[in-house]
């Protein structure tokens, strides 16, 4: 049976992987760990498609280990136990654990010794956010490294390099493929590969024919493969980021209409994914303290949406619309976590007051942890004038509300209130 085209392309050694300059480029941390051969278990989180299995696949190629791939919800502990006799025999293999965090306790608690002898060298791979959803003991022996959705340079490259290759890839055949229709499939899937790949090579073998002529794929190949329509005007890939931008800024600017007909191309080319993706960045950034409700019907209608599916959940998303141009907005929320953010960049903030401390992990009566903290729960309207800032930084002010919307005007009485009532007591300890 022909394996996938995006299977047969995987990559075998580091240099072939494209895309993760960040974990893979010269000098970063992947690429040193397998020049120096000293090899270390991992978890890799991120979107579908963007080369987490092909990270690990070329780890081995190039340390020339074995490896092995399993999946942590299908394959059983027998599974593994097999990968373990395999590791005695050749002293190290590699085994990329897919779905890590459905890793249950009967198969961690096989594969923890493993991973302490360096036996196995675990790579797991997962969706999902590991400081959430993997078990605490896996984490503390494995490295953690996020991957990030591919450029649309990064999906042509890989394309190209699949239309070229004649031992795995679609170089046997005679192919020719438009640049309108390179360049919407590499726009087109989100940043996954694995999807590109596998499309174009359905365009690819839906377009032979028997007198072994050039088998053309034109734009409309790949958008009845895709079952996507191209963004009016997308002759590179970049009107779709246009009208995401666009139709935030319509939001932002409460144009009603404008943000109607940026969604409504979206909605054409059947695109609710990053649609429903962009709403909800708008609805937190744009909106936010102005309308904290809205925030949540957001996240609703877009639910709603990905379950009635087009055309259909085209409804909940132009009600939100409408609600979101017609709201109060701020962005204090947005402005005010970069603010404290850059303020944790400069790495000059000071200790945290003793008595905040979790008098867990000290000597408490040593120390002084925990000594002199009050509980607001024990004084009237839980709250009492208390110092929670490092000292350096006691006087920071992140939050600068807004007045718009009956929500955060309330929310910048009360701020202003304790605000006044915090500094008498900051500078009451000077």
């Amino acid at each position: 049976m022909l394996k996938p085209l995006a299977y047969r392309m995987r990559p075998t050694n580091i240099q072939e992987i494209v895309g993760q300059k960040h974990l893979v480029g010269p000098n970063k941390v992947i690429n040193r760990m397998v020049k120096a051969k000293v090899l270390s278990s991992m978890i890799l989180y991120g979107p579908p498609g963007t080369g987490k299995t092909s990270i690990a696949s070329a780890i081995a190629g190039t340390t020339q280990y074995a490896f092995r791939i399993l999946n942590a919800a299908t394959d059983s502990k027998k599974d593994l136990q097999s990968v373990a006799e395999e590791a005695k025999m050749s002293g190290t293999v590699i085994l990329l654990l897919d779905e890590i965090h459905r890793l249950d306790k009967t198969k961690q608690d096989f594969l923890l010794p493993l991973m302490e002898s360096g036996k196995i060298v675990l790579i797991g791979a997962t969706t999902e956010n590991p400081y959430i959803s993997i078990n605490p003991a896996i984490r503390s022996r494995a490295s953690i490294f996020e991957v990030f959705p591919l450029s649309n340079n990064d999906i042509k490259e890989s394309l190209n390099r699949a239309i070229k290759d004649k031992t795995n890839g679609l170089g046997k055949y005679k192919i020719n493929v438009s640049d309108d229709a390179l360049n919407f499939l590499s726009a087109s899937t989100n940043g996954d590969l694995r999807n590109a790949l596998n499309t174009l090579e359905l365009a690819v073998m839906s377009g032979k024919n028997e007198k072994n002529e050039t088998i053309e794929i034109k734009l409309s190949d790949v958008e009845d493969c895709l079952q996507k329509k191209p963004i009016s005007g997308d002759k590179n890939g970049d009107s779709h980021y246009n009208v995401i931008s666009a139709l935030q800024k319509s939001i932002r600017g409460s144009d009603v209409n404008a943000a109607l007909h940026y969604a409504a191309r979206l909605i054409y080319s059947g695109d609710i994914q990053s649609l429903s993706r962009r709403l909800m960045v708008i609805a937190y950034e744009d909106i936010g303290l102005a309308n904290p409700n809205l925030c949540s019907r957001t996240i609703q209608a877009i639910d709603a949406a990905n379950k009635l599916g087009l055309p259909e959940g085209r409804i909940p998303i132009s009600d939100t619309i409408i609600e979101m141009c017609l709201s109060p907005k701020s962005n204090s929320g947005i402005a005010a976590i970069d603010e404290a953010i850059n303020r944790v960049k400069e790495n000059n903030y000071g200790e945290i007051p003793n008595y905040l401390k979790d008098n867990h992990y000290y000597d408490a009566k040593k120390m002084g942890i925990g000594k002199n903290y009050k509980y607001p729960h024990d004084y009237p309207n839980d709250w009492v004038k208390q110092q929670y800032l490092p000292d350096k930084i006691k006087n920071d002010q992140y939050y600068k509300p807004k007045q718009n919307g009956k929500f955060e005007t309330a929310f910048s009485k009360q701020y202003q209130k304790l605000l006044t009532a915090q500094k008498t007591t900051n500078n009451k300890k000077q």
